[in-house]
């Protein structure tokens, strides 16, 4: 049995750190230039509008911008967290609502015989 947890947990460990092993310096795009194999789709829209149309100007301004990066990558995983656990709470309580439903009615009926 502990052969199998260990296994399993150098299998994750290997899935986790494999893919690193694949990123490589980034390739140059078709400009020429290199480009950052890890960019946010924000990011490439904005590089693809203006390499369309250099004179395209912004409508829309957004309501909040982060400091650095890292904060708004912070904000992003919060913004995930969150979302995951109500998920989560709401199958949870789901589930018990069911269960308990369930039982419930086992419980009626058996007291009906």
């Amino acid at each position: 049995m502990k052969l199998k947890n260990w296994s399993l947990l150098a299998g994750v460990i290997l899935l986790a750190i494999l893919p690193l092993a694949f990123i490589h310096k980034p390739a140059p795009g078709p400009d020429g230039q290199e480009r950052e194999i890890f960019t946010g789709s924000d990011d490439q829209a904005s590089a693809a509008i203006s390499s369309l149309d250099p004179a395209y100007k912004r409508w829309a301004l957004p309501l909040f911008e982060p400091a650095s990066g890292e904060i708004e990558s912070l904000l992003f995983a919060l913004q995930a967290a969150l979302g995951a656990g109500v998920i989560g709470y709401w199958l949870g309580v789901s589930i018990t609502r069911e269960k308990l439903r369930r039982e419930t009615e086992e419980a009626q009926g058996n007291n009906a015989d």
